[in-house]
């Protein structure tokens, strides 16, 4: 049974497993990344960046990650989010399972206000994604980001979690 939980420092390994695992799987979809990033103290430095993760995890082998990044407090309380599932698991429901527990999470533990996500042109699946957990697409972003060696034009997408004010302090 696969479970969704919290990253934390002790999973670089796992990370740095999935990661190499899903490397071809991810190439088109990932920035140009340096040897570094396939290794477990790659992992452990992208785990300590300041991000919040979930891990989706069938047994103790690592399948999905959901990546919370530029959490942001003040006035917008946001943060973007970031996903990829394991290509052995892909079209069974986990990305959405995952962006809706971190919008959960990031609602509940986080008391943000808004997550925004961004997909290629040609990733529909990933549309899809965003679609049932309940973000609408709000613009497009020309050249957005340098992915697989191109800059890449890009939908942009939100979800808007509550409307309460941002704690005062």
């Amino acid at each position: 049974m696969i479970r969704i939980r919290p990253a934390g420092p002790a999973d670089a390994p796992a990370l740095a497993a999935a990661v190499l695992r899903n490397r071809e799987h991810m190439r088109a979809r990932e920035p140009y990344r340096s040897e570094d990033h396939y290794t477990v103290e790659g992992q452990a430095a992208r785990l300590a960046d300041g991000g919040k993760r979930w891990f989706a995890v069938d047994g103790e082998e690592l399948v999905a990650v959901a990546t919370l990044s530029g959490i942001v407090l003040g006035p917008s309380h946001s943060a973007s989010l970031g996903y990829w599932v394991d290509a052995r698991y892909t079209g069974q429901g986990l990305a959405t399972r995952l962006a809706d527990e971190v919008c959960r999470a990031a609602r509940e533990e986080l008391g943000l206000h808004r997550i925004d996500a961004c997909t290629t042109f040609d990733n529909h699946a990933s549309q899809r994604v965003l679609a049932k957990s309940g973000f609408e697409r709000i613009g497009t972003a020309p050249r957005y980001l340098h992915i697989n060696g191109a800059w890449r034009d890009y939908h942009l997408f939100q979800r808007i979690l509550h409307d309460d004010p941002p704690p005062q302090g």
